[in-house]
């Protein structure tokens, strides 16, 4: 029953999904929810990848792209963009740690956060239009998988940065060790069933660049907090899209 309560809270967390009743909703619940992040992921990539069918079935590919990137950006209620603008706003300031840390709070939007925003939704809306509709219904299961199986490499990895606490604060108190294997393989054995080899150069391309972004958070601020790790969730994404269409 743990074990529900703790995905249920993981959905509640990750999606804006509206599930019904008060199931996984106690303060302990979300305690132990981080291991249940890729498969929250690989559901919300199931939903995706049934849109962009239909929307290039039905919709010039441009306006189709438009909008399964903007379905991407709804599953969370664009908390990972928010996260990825503060990221921005924060490391690009030239500012000591502590400032850093001020900055990424602060609820306004500097011009680093617009333009990390602006460039990640145009890379996202480019790369999906020019894949065809069998590469894109696959790009759009392995995209929300990778972003939230980055989520968890980076809480597993790293420490958190902020001494204060904030949102992520309750994911980092059970952090598993072995959670680190399945968000490191499902990425890589999904891409591979639905794209081949191409999937598995996606999937494992995002895996480095978290890899590579929880390096840089670490020397910037010490570790992370849960603006860098929404920007790692939209990095993932991002990554994935452009390897495909590169491809």
């Amino acid at each position: 029953m743990r074990s529900l309560r703790n995905l249920a809270a993981a959905f509640r967390f990750l999606t804006i999904l509206p599930l019904p009743g008060s199931f996984g909703c106690a303060g302990d619940d979300l305690r132990g929810a981080l291991p249940w992040f890729p498969l929250v992921g690989l559901v919300l990539g199931g939903f995706a990848a049934a849109a962009a069918w239909l929307l290039w079935q039905f919709l010039p590919v441009p306006v189709a792209a438009v909008m399964l990137t903007f379905l991407l950006i709804s599953f969370s209620g664009a908390m990972h963009l928010d996260g990825l603008a503060d990221s921005a706003d924060g490391f690009f300031s030239a500012r000591r740690r502590e400032e850093m840390l001020v900055i990424m709070r602060d609820s306004r939007i500097g011009v680093m956060g617009v333009t990390a925003l602006v460039l990640v939704l145009l890379l996202k809306v480019t790369g999906l239009a020019v894949l065809s509709r069998g590469e894109v219904v696959g790009a759009a299961l392995l995209a929300p998988l990778a972003g939230r199986c980055a989520l968890v490499l980076m809480v597993v990895l790293l420490p958190y940065a902020r001494p204060g606490g904030g949102l992520a604060t309750t994911t980092y108190m059970e952090r598993p060790a072995w959670a680190v294997a399945p968000a490191f393989l499902l990425p890589l054995l999904t891409g591979f069933t639905v794209l081949g080899l191409a999937g598995i150069a996606g999937s494992a391309a995002a895996t480095l660049a978290v890899l590579l972004f929880a390096w840089y958070c670490y020397r910037k601020i010490g570790g992370a907090t849960g603006d860098t790790l929404g920007a790692a969730c939209e990095l993932a994404e991002t990554v994935v899209v452009l390897v495909l269409a590169g491809i």
